[in-house]
């Protein structure tokens, strides 16, 4: 079994900061972490990297919505497209995902989740960030709300489609957004919460009174609050104020300082508390990018100084911001502590999908997802599961 070694670290445990030590990774795994003082011998075999200078070793993050990187989408459905979105993300310090896909013909949504299906089977997952699963964004949502989802391609909650699609692709869809007040009489809400699929209410122009409904029902989830979705209002808080006031509802944010204003942020943690908070990219082909044209779901998007618009009508569409920028805007806007950050990074994420055993946290016995910061916390190593799936040229000399 292959080794490797972070040596000299200052390592972000799960409740504690471990200053000068060691993480001893064996294959997929973390074998042990301690004190310099304790770390195994290693032989010119293994690989080994000095952390000495470096910010902190923490825990990988998680990205539950993003659609596509470096020119690609999941939409694309092919196993390039998959393998080139999973390098490019871990670059950002991102070591797992859920593939996201968008409002298109269902002919195309089923073609794309078999083609997730077979690179889920057939991707070992090392050296890459791994797909955990899917999130299925449409195309069963309100045209009222659309957004940049396609209008012509969106259709009713239908659960027999549904249940069609979650054999397609192997069970791995984890989470469905979808408009619960046109789902009749909760037909597809039953089907979820009976699969354990969790009901995430976005793109949705659904009534206060609809959405606590809804969450009575089963929702329990947000897609990127504010956007897509009934806003508050003084005569009806809508869904946003349903999801704010709602104890058992989980909330997607994009912080990149354009879908909402970054003091609304302070706002949502008062109202959920950091442990229902977790902080996505929606994340487009451009990420990674330079400014231009750009295809999401057959529409063209415009990119212009980090703003993602449809080219036809201007509505917001997706964003090109890292997670590890997420992560450095939430910590200027919200002063978080280094635990604080991993929280909403990747701890809520690991609880969400039902993974915290294995991921979210740097402890003996779970997956080797690990990412290096350098002093300004830039991401200058990323290990997925235990092998390299980036290395900033210079970093380690």
């Amino acid at each position: 079994m292959r080794n490797l070694f972070l040596l000299n670290a200052t390592i972000v445990l799960e409740d504690s900061i471990l200053q000068q030590g060691f993480i001893h990774i064996k294959a997929d795994k973390i074998e042990s972490v301690g004190e310099m003082a304790n770390c195994p011998s290693f032989s010119d075999a293994d690989q080994v990297f000095d952390c000495t200078g470096k910010q902190y070793a923490m825990p990988g993050m998680i990205d539950i919505h993003v659609h596509g990187a470096a020119g690609y989408d999941f939409m694309d459905g092919s196993h390039e497209a998959f393998e080139g979105i999973a390098m490019a993300l871990a670059k950002e310090g991102t070591t797992s995902f859920l593939a996201t896909t968008i409002t298109n013909p269902i002919e195309h949504i089923a073609v794309t989740l078999k083609s997730l299906e077979n690179y889920c089977a057939q991707s070992s997952g090392l050296g890459v960030a791994e797909m955990l699963g899917i999130h299925l964004e449409g195309p069963f949502i309100n045209k009222k709300q659309k957004g940049a989802q396609p209008e012509s391609a969106i259709i009713p909650p239908n659960s027999k489609v549904f249940r069609e699609w979650q054999e397609l692709s192997g069970n791995t869809i984890k989470i469905i957004t979808f408009a619960p007040e046109l789902d009749n009489q909760f037909e597809l809400l039953a089907e979820l919460k009976k699969t354990g699929v969790i009901a995430s209410m976005g793109h949705t122009n659904a009534s206060y009174g609809e959405t606590m409904d809804a969450i009575d029902h089963g929702v329990s989830h947000a897609t990127h609050l504010f956007n897509g979705m009934k806003g508050m209002h003084h005569r009806d808080p809508g869904v946003v104020g349903a999801a704010l006031l709602h104890d058992d509802v989980h909330v997607e944010i994009i912080p990149d300082g354009i879908h909402f204003h970054p003091d609304l942020l302070k706002l949502i943690v008062k109202m959920k508390g950091l442990e229902n908070v977790l902080a996505i990219t929606d994340g487009m082909r451009a990420k990674g990018m330079p400014d231009g044209e750009y295809d999401l779901g057959g529409q063209q998007v415009t990119v212009r100084e980090g703003t993602c618009v449809l080219s036809a009508s201007g509505s917001l569409a997706g964003s090109i911001v890292t997670m590890n920028q997420a992560r450095l805007n939430l910590t200027k806007w919200l002063n978080l502590s280094i635990h604080e950050q991993i929280q909403i990074t990747s701890v809520n994420q690991a609880k969400r999908l039902g993974l915290s055993g294995r991921k979210g946290s740097i402890k003996a016995g779970k997956d080797a997802d690990i990412v290096v910061l350098g002093r300004d916390g830039e991401v200058e190593l990323t290990i997925c599961r235990g092998s390299i799936a980036y290395e900033r040229i210079g970093a380690f000399v």
